[in-house]
């Protein structure tokens, strides 16, 4: 094991791993055998329903899988102890996420490893009320969440959002509008971040836990994006009334929280990239010893390794990075409420090296394949859709290149 390849490999991730690894191979297994039986497509390439939502039965097995892996304790190992997670930290989980995404591909088996729509960093700072009803249950994989940011006409400025909040005794109202939220269609509870206090800057926004289901929360139209899931939406909120109780952490906290949830996201990049770059380069690496050009395997042509060695070179790098930038944020606190001055920094290096490294991977692996890389659905073209989409969400490749250069001109100011 290299050097690089060994950071934060610890005992406990190999534990993790071995587990997930049984996991995935006698519970994921079977449930996918079954959903392939139904005419409801797969978890890649979902059939939809009349309003162009995911198929019920795709959804039905990911939460198959979700609260099997929260019942084993493999679905938030993200999330501390306190909460009902096993506490890795940033490094380990990067090791865990490798492996799973390396694994499962495209398999029903990512759904094992809380997304989007699980427990994350920011929700445990809410009352103990709500670790009751909603934290716990979203650990064990039992219920499903959507984090409610972005809005038609406002994205990375997330200080420029209309949503609002306003006190009525001990309640909140909410209202307002919010688009591309990944899992509306289908969640149960909505992490909602609404301005409190206009004008105040980074302490005029708040975050509230909103019942899905409440009176005056919309679920709106699905939009169709070259992800082709299903998952993604809009919501309205009418005079949405939530108590006291559901706010995350303080009145204020409202910005801090939701760079909490997608620094978090950036963070992840490291161990997907890496895992499905490696899982692309072994299929690559199969296709070119067996296509054969001129009575060889193309494999043996000049040109094809190079891509090869291009796949490699990229994987590799991006995969250093997050390891070694991790090992640093893991030192610093990768979710702390002030945020280290050198954090936001380190986030955006594993966000942009990744995300761009592995759109180059997957641009190179549907050029290995020739006309076949073409073809619509197939794991390369489909992962070559995820690689341009990964540039955009939880900040765009130019926001974290200005987020660099500050911590760049912070530091030689200091």
């Amino acid at each position: 094991m290299t050097a690089v390849a060994a950071i934060g490999a610890s005992e406990r991730v190999a534990d993790c791993t071995d587990r997930f690894q049984t996991f995935l191979d006698q519970e994921v297994a079977p449930i996918e055998e079954e959903l392939a039986q139904q005419g409801a497509g797969t978890a890649s390439r979902p059939q939809f329903d009349e309003l162009g939502r995911m198929h019920p039965a795709v959804w039905e097995a990911r939460r198959q899988v979700q609260r099997r892996a929260g019942a084993l304790g493999l679905y938030a190992p993200h999330n501390s102890v306190s909460a009902g997670g096993r506490g890795f930290n940033r490094v380990e989980m990067h090791h865990v996420e490798e492996f799973v995404y390396r694994r499962s591909g495209l398999g029903l088996g990512l759904a094992a490893l809380a997304w989007t729509e699980g427990p994350n960093p920011a929700i445990e700072h809410c009352s103990p009320t709500m670790r009751e009803q909603y934290l716990q249950p979203l650990i064990a994989g039992e219920i499903t969440a959507a984090f409610c940011n972005t809005e038609p006409s406002v994205g990375s400025d997330v200080l420029a959002m209309s949503t609002h909040a306003t006190r009525d005794s001990d309640d909140w109202i909410i209202n307002g509008k919010k688009a591309w939220i990944t899992n509306s269609h289908f969640a149960d509870v909505l992490q909602v971040v609404a301005v409190t206090e206009p004008g105040a800057r980074t302490r005029s926004l708040s975050m509230f836990l909103v019942d899905a289901n409440a009176p005056g929360v919309t679920r709106g139209r699905d939009l169709p994006t070259m992800m082709a899931d299903g998952l993604t939406g809009t919501l309205e909120f009418n005079d949405v009334r939530v108590p006291a109780e559901n706010v995350v952490g303080e009145i204020g906290d409202g910005f801090a929280l939701a760079m909490s949830w997608i620094n978090w996201r950036r963070l992840c990049r490291g161990g997907m990239c890496a895992g499905w770059g490696a899982w692309l380069l072994e299929r690559a690496l199969d296709y070119t010893q067996q296509r054969t050009s001129g009575g060889e395997p193309i494999a043996a042509q000049q040109a094809v390794q190079h891509m090869l060695a291009n796949m490699d070179a990229d994987i590799y790098q991006a995969r250093a990075t997050s390891l070694v930038a991790q090992a640093e944020l893991d030192e610093l606190g990768p979710f702390a409420i002030p945020m280290h001055s050198d954090a936001p920094r380190l986030i955006s290096l594993v966000k942009v090296i990744n995300d761009e490294a592995f759109f180059r991977v997957a641009d190179t692996a549907v050029q290995v394949r020739g006309a076949m890389g073409l073809m619509q659905d197939s794991p390369e073209e489909k992962l070559f859709r995820v690689a341009r989409n990964l540039r955009i969400p939880a900040g765009t490749s130019e926001i974290q290149r200005n987020g660099i250069a500050r911590g760049l001109l912070k530091r030689r100011a200091a």
